[in-house]
């Protein structure tokens, strides 16, 4: 059964989407316990919101860089599997760390959705794909290519210790961020 139901998902994500989304207020409404003891996180308001899909939500994979991208393609690169990617770019707004060729690819691969402490670019190229993005601004600069950085570390953004397999739920209220699955 969970296998059909992670076949499923991985269909609906390939088409663009998230059968797992649920509206943030409701979340925090229907969680208040956790929310109080910190297992739900609410990252702080500072997320432009890009991309077709406006809501997403699925496990967390981390990536932790400073104006390199590298480490974020090759994950980009694997199968999403309906999970987000969270990319600590230490807050730089001098670059971006991910554009439309990789957002593209993100959405190819079954990514759920982005976001990205730091930049992103090709907004247009983003806005017409099929993924749910979050980033602090864009910037048309490209990132460095020398490949460094941590892949699944603990981040620290906005606030909040952000895991590898905790969940992250985004919508047009804000992006939160569970010790696991969250229903209502």
């Amino acid at each position: 059964m969970v296998e059909k139901h992670r076949s499923m998902l991985s269909f609906l994500v390939a088409k663009g989407k998230n059968m797992a989304s649920l509206a943030t207020a409701e979340v925090c409404d229907s969680n208040a316990a956790i929310l109080a003891s910190g297992d739900l996180r609410v990252l702080q308001p500072i997320f432009h919101i890009y991309g077709q899909c406006r809501s997403f939500s699925g496990p967390i994979v981390t990536v932790k860089v400073f104006e390199d991208n590298v480490l974020v393609r090759e994950l980009i690169e694997s199968r999403g599997e309906g999970k987000v990617l969270v990319i600590d770019g230490g807050g730089s707004m001098r670059c971006a760390l991910v554009g439309g060729n990789l957002a593209q690819l993100a959405h190819n691969n079954g990514w759920a959705g982005i976001v990205v402490n730091g930049c992103i670019r090709d907004v247009d190229e983003i806005n017409d794909c099929g993924i749910g993005v979050r980033a602090l601004g864009s910037n048309p600069i490209k990132s460095n290519k020398k490949g460094h950085g941590e892949k699944h570390v603990p981040v620290y953004i906005t606030g909040a210790f952000i895991c590898d397999g905790e969940w992250l739920y985004a919508d047009s209220d804000g992006v939160l961020v569970s010790k696991g699955e969250l229903s209502i």
